[in-house]
């Protein structure tokens, strides 16, 4: 894949030309919503085909995958359409591979998602992952399960070869956080066994491969606790031969204070649960001063200090799905930030005809506007050039994938870089 950076005067056209592509692949392959009016600094992913077929009357995916010795999952990553349409068109042209592309072996890749996900963007995310960690379970002091409406979710998931994965949080029945729920079910020794076994009876009904722990300001007071209940866990999902996951706030060091972190012990609690997931996202956030929501140099940070605690074959990278807008000036406690997805970024980059500039120490890009009621912003989001910078970072620090939080709005340039540098592992 190349990665290519608009210019002043550049069009669709001229870019094209220069790669020997036609105009419609980098529209199909970057979904750009603006090939009009292309923004200087905006960054394009280039793949060139290598390998394309025609499809014949009576060919199925299958029967051409088999043909060119490759898989279906391969040819639904290199053609999104059909991952969604699930059928092909005689005369229809089918890129078997891409120039140049040597891909990893058996990376991890979840994906979050809601079970309001729009289907199509959820079939056109499955080529690309190895479990769907459906958002989520809430559960009672009592150890009563609260669950969410995930057999549609589950059932597309098995159609593409994607595990499905229980999300478990400290969610009352409204779907809110609540760390003080958290903390009254740890206090009740009968309340959390139930709830380990309600755990154990819906993962065996509704067919999941594990538990994804995603509890979140824990009290301070309740680290062992909280330990102590992962512990239990995984040991009684284990004997039923599921998966027990943890997300992890981004830490980096063992010393760092505050409610987001004192409870995420990296060392014990990696040492316990079969897989992590780093939480390497939120420097920007909501009511935060205006920045990359995962500057690469703090990304680098929290997997330096991870590794050195947790084996790195434990370790997922998280990765970050979504985009700020902030009005200017910023003001602490005042400010609250937009948030958008990376394609809203662009269109509105567009619209408000400005450049993007790259943060060279972040590795993210950026840019400012004024909105028709003369208000500054600024906009951090990622983009194809971000993303292959976090993606490559899986196998320099030796772990064995990544997490997308979260899947809701399809992302172009996060897809293009996995399905040019990755083999997605999928599950027996």
């Amino acid at each position: 894949m190349i990665i290519h950076v608009v210019t002043p005067g550049e069009t669709l056209q001229s870019i094209a030309n220069q790669y020997g592509i036609s105009p419609s692949l980098i529209i199909s392959e970057n979904e750009l919503p603006n090939p009009e009016n292309l923004v200087v600094g905006q960054s394009l992913a280039i793949r060139i085909p290598e390998l394309i077929h025609i499809v014949k009357e009576g060919e199925t995916l299958n029967s051409i995958a088999a043909n060119y010795g490759v898989t279906v999952t391969q040819l639904w990553q290199n053609n999104p359409t059909t991952a969604i349409l699930r059928y092909l068109i005689p005369g229809e042209v089918i890129i078997i591979r891409f120039q140049g592309e040597k891909k990893i072996d058996d990376v991890i890749m979840n994906g979050y998602a809601y079970t309001f996900i729009d289907r199509t963007v959820l079939r056109k995310t499955l080529p690309f992952l190895t479990n769907l960690l459906i958002f989520n379970y809430g559960f009672t002091p009592e150890g009563i399960l609260i669950p969410t409406e995930d057999e549609e979710l589950i059932q597309i998931a098995n159609e593409y070869g994607v595990s499905p994965i229980m999300v478990l949080a400290p969610m009352n029945e409204a779907g809110v956080f609540n760390s003080q729920l958290a903390s009254e079910m740890f206090e009740n020794e009968a309340g959390e066994n139930e709830l380990i076994e309600n755990l154990v009876a819906a993962l065996r009904a509704k067919g999941y491969r594990g538990v994804d722990i995603d509890f979140e300001f824990i009290l301070p007071e309740d680290k062992e606790a909280f330990l102590s209940f992962i512990k239990k866990v995984h040991t009684r999902l284990s004997q039923e031969g599921f998966l027990t996951t943890v997300a992890l706030a981004p830490k980096t060091s063992g010393t760092m204070t505050g409610l987001l972190y004192e409870a995420h012990n990296y060392a014990t609690l990696g040492a316990v649960a079969d897989e992590v997931l780093l939480m390497t996202y939120e420097w920007g956030y909501t009511f935060g001063p205006p920045m990359a929501t995962a500057p690469i140099n703090n990304v680098r940070r929290v997997l330096k200090y991870g590794i050195s605690v947790i084996d790195p074959d434990k370790i997922l990278l998280g990765i970050p799905n979504y985009a700020y807008d902030w009005p200017l000036p910023f003001v602490r406690g005042t400010t609250e930030a937009e948030s958008i997805s990376n394609q809203q970024a662009i269109e509105r980059a567009a619209l408000f005809n400005v450049s993007i500039l790259f943060d060279e120490l972040a590795q993210s890009p950026y840019y400012y506007y004024t909105d028709y009621n003369d208000i500054e912003h600024v906009v951090w989001f990622d983009d194809v050039r971000s993303m292959n910078q976090k993606l490559r970072l899986i196998p320099q620090y030796g772990l064995i994938g990544g997490g997308v939080w979260q899947i809701m709005k399809f992302f172009p340039g996060l897809w293009n870089v996995v399905g040019s540098i990755f083999r997605v592992k999928k599950t027996e």
